[in-house]
């Protein structure tokens, strides 16, 4: 197979899996343990978060390690709406947000009185700033808008965004799980109060991520039991994932601008080949203000579930959008959001190089996507 869906998931460096081996085995107590097995659990993830703390640039205390993105997600919106809820009960995200805040922030609104406000984008995916400034209120206590966007990978002014917010006395979050490993993760240049990761998108282990939370900002806990993680997160310790997470994100910004060249070279190519070489291809998002691995396009005249399922068979691993809503025939809520009308929102492919792949991978993906758009198109007119 030719992998392009590095946006869904990717594969685990093997010096990630090298790196966790021993904390399956040899050093597998329950870190809370008050014995010498228990210690040196607790020290390899101290070490983990002392690690990740470096390349966000912020204290090893600010890190909540979390089961993955949508959980921090989730701690993030609803830790900050339950906490500020007697100041204001108003909370504003976009309308391109993952599920895992957009969904639990309608979720506020219908089940437990919060009111929500859903800013719109412009045609490329970005969100204005005179719209954010002029939704704001005195009793807006949360802006929420992504770092980078799953399925178009139009990224965002975050600074400019947090700016905002903060001069309105707001908390400010970023669901940042796309950007890891392919943006700056300093929170102090951001000005970020809280931002989410998951280590599968930067060639670590499922089921482990991680919330950053500034010094200050006030949350509460989702999930109670133990008083792991500050009282914010409870449940034992994922040790070996933990390690894991730590070594992908430290190999990631360690070998951070050979990765972004190559990246880069490859998605350049990839939208280069479709445009030029199919009639009528659309690249949806940003033309520059993408990820690095990025490249997302329309087709009239197709469905995008039939254009997966052919280039599955032509061995060929894409998406239509994002891995959430795979199998689903729905138009995508993001392109509807851009303006697309449902026919073309249901024509979406979404391809993402990763540090595999190789521009002869590119090359034979481009001529098979032009087959298949042209047969497919071909079928639909019949």
């Amino acid at each position: 197979m030719i992998y392009l869906d590095y946006s869904a998931t990717t594969p685990t460096d093997p010096r990630v899996v090298e790196a966790m081996l021993p904390y399956f085995t040899n050093v597998f107590g329950n870190a809370s343990s008050a014995h010498r097995i228990g210690h040196q659990a607790q020290f390899a993830i101290e070490q983990a978060r002392e690690t990740i703390a470096g390349v966000l640039n912020c204290k090893p205390q600010e890190i909540i390690f979390t089961s993955g993105g949508s959980e921090s997600d989730n701690l993030a919106v609803r830790g900050v709406a339950w906490t500020h809820r007697k100041r204001g009960k108003h909370l504003v995200t976009t309308a391109i947000e993952h599920g895992a805040v957009g969904k639990t922030i309608v979720q506020l609104a219908d089940d437990q009185g919060f009111e929500c406000s859903v800013l719109p984008v412009d045609p490329c995916g970005k969100v204005r700033l005179d719209e954010v400034s002029d939704i704001l209120r005195p009793d807006t206590t949360l802006l929420s808008v992504m770092y980078a966007n799953n399925e178009i990978g139009t990224i965002q002014p975050i600074p400019e965004l947090a700016h905002l917010a903060h001069e309105r006395g707001v908390i400010f979050h970023t669901d940042a799980v796309q950007a890891a490993g392919q943006l700056s993760l300093d929170v102090q240049k951001l000005g970020v109060d809280l931002m989410s990761l998951s280590a599968h998108k930067f060639y670590g282990p499922k089921g482990i991520g991680a919330l950053y939370i500034r010094d200050g900002i006030d949350i509460s806990p989702t999930q109670t039991g133990g008083g792991h993680e500050r009282g914010l997160r409870a449940g034992t310790h994922a040790t070996p994932l933990i390690v894991g997470f730590a070594k992908a994100l430290e190999l990631a910004y360690e070998e951070f601008e050979s990765r972004i060249s190559h990246l880069q070279y490859l998605r350049d190519s990839l939208i280069e080949g479709i445009l030029k070489t199919i009639p009528g291809a659309i690249l949806t998002g940003h033309p520059h203000d993408r990820l690095p691995s990025h490249a997302s396009f329309v087709f009239e005249g197709i469905h995008g579930a039939f254009l997966i399922s052919y280039l599955d068979n032509k061995g060929i691993a894409a998406s239509g959008a994002s891995a959430c809503k795979a199998g689903s025939h729905a138009p995508s809520s993001v392109l509807l959001a851009l303006g697309y009308s449902p026919e073309l929102a249901s024509a979406s492919l979404r391809l993402t190089v990763g540090v595999h792949t190789t521009h002869q991978e590119i090359a034979e993906t481009i001529r098979t996507v032009a087959l298949a758009v042209k047969n497919l198109q071909r079928v639909a007119v019949a």
